[in-house]
């Protein structure tokens, strides 16, 4: 605990406001975030009915609360909400418990094996490549891009695959309606009242325990001598206990190991779309590197430019767009007053287009991220992973991902979105793209 005597409350929206603020809440959460930052600076007390949030939008903020005193801060609104579907897993425990299941599952990530199986990233993204070629008309590009990220999840840290289990997207997004619905109505409806939404959330939690309980009987039945991968080793460490943590476990991996990934593809081909002199450049970079066969893990240090184009994608569009925590105890954040039981968030999608820290913030500028043009930023004002010790486990598996499938799509593909459509940002666990992305498809 941190408290200090000066401390002071942040300014606070006025109770006229509460009214606006939950419609914005309801229907325009970015729109919320970023009008509360313009209107009351870099701290603000936001007042919504019984419910304060204490939004913090500056990098000292984000670096007390993630990664200088976490051990204060327990996951907050929305992943609460989210409990409910995914359980006690790695992306919403806290504690022992979280501590626990970082260890077992770290060591899939660790830096040689991901290196070791980049070829089956490779594979997977000249696979989607090819189905994309083969459309017939225009595809929903969000679609393929999570069927391309949940296939390599099942290669790389499963070692199965995951074709039968094509509905985990839709389940996953399901999920993620009903736990902002509960968020947006704090709780106040009784989650046995029989709602559409509510039984659609009923069906796509059975059906995930369906698909945990699938892939649990026929690695029981068909082990690995290995047993590297992340399913056999949360089996091993979850055989003694309760079997609902292997649940929770499995569960949380499917849907933290291809949604954030998916998310970024899609926001970087839509921005690649209207920026063609840009897509030119990814393009002459993956001839270049490349030639015409597919990446390797060695590729990567090489295609910096197809690297730039992500890191200015994940500014405009970070896959986690916020960040919530509950304060354990009293806290002192950069001279405000933070009551323990306080919610307090950080907000990535503002944070990344903060006019102080970013020239032009509202434009898509991957010379940005270039490394004569990256000196001197705040660590913590750019945080697409999070930050401290949660920060992303899967960051480097899923870049290497985003940077094989963009090289690869720009390279042999033209992908135009379809006349009409506007991309709209619909800010849920991750920032996902209401309706998706729906292209056509042409030879490059």
């Amino acid at each position: 605990m941190t408290t200090a005597r000066r401390a002071v409350s942040p300014p606070t929206t006025p109770l006229r406001a509460a009214p606006g603020l939950l419609r914005q809440l309801i229907f325009d959460r970015l729109g919320m975030m970023r009008s509360a930052a313009e209107a009351y600076g870099d701290a603000v007390k936001i007042t919504i009915g019984p419910k304060s949030l204490y939004f913090f939008n500056h990098p000292d903020h984000a670096k007390h609360v993630l990664a200088d005193n976490p051990a204060n801060y327990r996951k907050g609104i929305g992943y609460i909400q989210a409990r409910r579907a995914l359980g006690d897993g790695l992306l919403t425990s806290d504690g022992e418990r979280w501590r626990e299941q970082r260890r077992v599952v770290q060591p899939a990530f660790a830096h040689k094996r991901i290196a070791a199986r980049a070829d089956v990233v490779a594979r997977e993204a000249g696979a989607l490549v090819a189905r994309l070629r083969g459309a017939a008309g225009p595809v929903n590009l969000v679609d393929e891009l999570t069927g391309f990220t949940l296939a390599v999840l099942g290669h790389t840290l499963l070692d199965t695959d995951l074709d039968a289990f094509t509905g985990a997207g839709r389940a996953f997004g399901v999920v993620q309606d009903q736990a902002m619905f509960e968020m947006e109505t704090m709780g106040l409806v009784p989650t046995w009242v029989p709602l559409a939404g509510q039984l659609r959330f009923r069906r796509a939690r059975r059906y995930l325990d369906d698909v945990v309980a699938r892939l649990t009987a026929d690695r029981l039945r068909h082990p690995r001598p290995e047993g590297d991968d992340v399913l056999t080793r949360l089996i091993a460490a979850t055989r003694n206990n309760d079997p609902r943590r292997l649940r929770d476990d499995l569960v949380t991996l499917l849907l933290a190991g291809h949604e954030t990934t998916a998310s970024t593809l899609g926001w970087t081909w839509y921005l690649l779309d209207r920026h063609p002199d840009v897509l030119r450049r990814v393009r002459e970079e993956a001839v270049d590197v490349l030639g015409d066969r597919l990446p390797t893990f060695a590729d990567l240090p090489r295609l910096t430019y197809t690297a730039a184009v992500l890191n200015e994608s994940m500014r405009l569009y970070p896959p986690v767009w916020i960040l919530t925590r509950q304060a354990k105890e009293d806290d002192d954040v950069a001279g405000y007053r933070v009551p323990a039981g306080s919610d307090v968030l950080i907000c990535p999608y503002t944070l990344h287009r903060h006019p102080g820290l970013w020239d032009e913030p509202d434009r898509f500028d991957p010379d940005r991220f270039l490394p004569d043009r990256s000196g001197g930023r705040p660590r913590y004002a750019y945080l697409p992973f999070g930050a401290g010790p949660r920060f992303c486990v899967g960051q480097q598996l899923g870049l290497v991902e985003a940077t094989f499938a963009t090289a690869l799509l720009a390279r042999d593909l033209r992908l135009r979105t379809a006349a009409g459509h506007r991309a709209v940002p619909e800010p849920m666990l991750s920032l996902r793209m209401r309706g998706g992305l729906p292209v056509t498809v042409h030879p490059a």
